[in-house]
C-alpha cells in the first residue's frame, strides 16, 4: 500500500482546550507523557503500510515541524502550511495540490481511535465510490431511561445509539472534486454534494474506542484511558489489575494483525477470549479459538496471537509485568516505548 499517501489535518486552534492550546497545537496534546495525539496517528499509519504522510498545518505549525522533521517512525513527513485559515476544505485542497492525484487516507488531527487503517485502505481501494468515510456508532452523551406506559422501567448509562456519525477518517481514490467551493468545512460543503451524486461510500467497524478531543472533559477521559494503556503495532495492551499475586491485562488485536512470536520465562498465563476470533500460532501448529474460549500458556512456550476478527482478550497471569522474550517481530519499532 505504499502508493497510498496519509494526510492529517493539523491546523485547528483548539479554542475549547485553552489555555493548553495557546502555545501547543492541538495535535501535540499529550495522551500520556511524551506521547501525543499525532504520535499515535503517525504510528498507526506506519503500521498500516503508509510510507508518506502530509501534515496540513496552520496555527503553531512550526512546532509540529520541529517535533517531526522530515522523517518520523520511518515515515516520510511532508508539510503544507495554510497561511490563512479557510477551513478543512481549503486545507485538503492544498494537500491534493501538493501531492497530486494519488490515493489518500485523510484524518482529523484531534481524533483518537483504534480504527484498523490498513483494512479501511483495502476497503477504499475496492470501493465503487471515489470517497469512503469512516462512520462510527454514536454514543449518547447522557444516560437514558426506558419507559413503559406510565412508569419508568430502567436506566442505561450512555448507551450506543442506532445512529452513526462521521468518524473523521476518509479514504479518497484520487483528487476530490471541490466544485465551486473555496472555503469552509468539507463536511458541510463537498461531502453533501458527493452524497447527492451517489459518490460517497462508508466504512464502519462497530465497538471501537473512538473519541474526538475537543474539550478539557474529553481530554481528561482520554488521559484516564491511557494511564495503564500502551499502544502496540497490532492494537493495544492495558493493565487492568496488578498486585503481588497476579496480573490482569486486556489485549486488543486488530483483524489481520498478530503479536510478535514470543515466550515468557516465568509468567504462567491464562487467556479468556472476550470478543472476536483468531488462532494461537506455536510455530509448528495453530490452535483456533473464538469468543468464550480459554487458552493456557505455560512458561517457555513460544507463541503468537493472530486475530482473524477484531479480538479482545483478558490475560490473567502470575505478576511478571515485563517478562516477554521476543523470538520474531513483525513490526517497526522506534522512538517511543511501543
Amino acid at each position: 500500500m505504499s502508493d497510498t499517501v496519509g494526510m492529517i489535518l493539523c491546523g485547528g486552534k483548539g479554542k475549547r482546550l485553552r489555555p493548553l492550546t495557546e502555545q501547543t497545537p492541538k495535535p501535540l496534546v499529550e495522551l500520556k507523557d511524551n506521547y501525543t495525539i499525532l504520535d499515535k496517528q503517525l504510528f498507526e499509519f506506519k503500521n498500516a503500510g503508509v510510507e508518506t504522510v502530509v501534515l496540513l498545518t496552520g496555527f503553531l505549525g512550526e512546532k509540529i515541524a520541529e517535533r517531526y522533521g522530515d522523517h518520523y517512525f520511518d515515515l516520510n513527513i511532508e508539510y503544507v502550511q495554510e497561511e490563512k485559515p479557510l477551513g478543512t476544505l481549503n486545507a485538503i485542497r492544498l494537500g491534493f495540490e501538493h501531492m497530486g492525484d494519488q490515493p489518500c487516507i485523510i484524518r482529523n488531527g484531534d481524533v483518537v481511535s483504534d480504527l484498523n487503517i490498513k483494512k479501511m485502505i483495502e476497503f477504499g481501494e475496492k470501493s465503487h465510490y471515489p470517497l469512503s468515510i469512516f462512520i462510527n456508532q454514536m454514543r449518547s452523551p447522557y444516560g437514558i431511561v426506558e419507559i413503559s406506559g406510565d412508569r419508568l422501567v430502567s436506566f442505561k448509562e450512555k448507551p450506543l445509539l442506532h445512529h452513526y456519525i462521521n468518524g473523521g477518517v476518509y479514504y479518497a481514490q484520487g483528487t476530490l472534486e471541490f466544485g465551486d467551493f473555496e472555503s469552509g468545512d468539507i463536511e458541510k460543503t463537498v461531502f453533501p454534494v458527493l452524497a447527492s451524486e451517489n459518490k460517497l461510500g462508508y466504512y464502519k467497524e462497530d465497538g471501537l474506542f473512538w473519541m474526538a478531543i475537543d474539550t478539557s472533559k474529553e481530554l481528561e477521559i482520554i488521559k484516564k484511558e491511557y494511564q495503564n494503556r500502551e499502544d502496540k503495532p497490532w492494537g493495544y495492551e492495558k493493565v487492568l489489575i496488578y498486585t503481588e499475586k497476579y496480573l490482569t491485562k486486556e489485549l486488543f488485536i486488530k483483524e489481520g494483525y498478530q503479536t510478535s512470536m514470543h515466550y515468557h520465562e516465568n509468567k504462567d498465563e491464562t487467556m479468556y477470549i472476550m470478543k472476536g476470533s483468531g488462532y494461537m500460532d506455536y510455530g509448528d501448529r495453530k490452535d483456533y479459538f473464538t469468543e468464550n474460549d480459554t487458552i493456557r500458556i505455560e512458561p517457555g512456550l513460544g507463541h503468537s496471537i493472530v486475530a482473524t476478527d477484531n479480538l479482545v482478550l483478558h490475560e490473567i497471569s502470575t505478576p511478571h509485568l515485563d517478562d516477554t522474550v521476543r523470538i520474531k517481530d513483525y513490526y517497526f519499532r522506534e522512538s517511543v516505548k511501543i
